[in-house]
């Protein structure tokens, strides 16, 4: 799988180990991630495509705002975040 703009990914090294996050751009061969709570999609993390894990699941990062995307994460993870 690619990482593409919108994929649900999990954070796997770093601070952020074990999270769930989305992929709201791609540029210079990392990944920018936000969760709405932590990292804003105003502020993302940047991070090796090396470190995630990919899911099958995508959103419309581009038109969801830090609130919708929590919401979609929570629900996405059964409220374990």
């Amino acid at each position: 799988m690619e990482a593409k703009v919108g994929t649900i990914v999990r954070a796997m090294a770093g601070r952020e180990k074990g999270r769930f996050m989305v992929i709201v751009s791609t540029k210079d061969g990392y990944v920018y991630l936000a969760d709405g709570k932590e990292r804003k999609l105003g502020s993302p993390k940047k991070k090796n495509p090396k470190h995630v894990s990919l899911t099958k699941t995508t959103v419309d990062a581009e038109k969801m705002t830090d609130k919708e995307l929590r919401k979609f994460l929570a629900e996405f993870t059964g409220g374990t975040e």
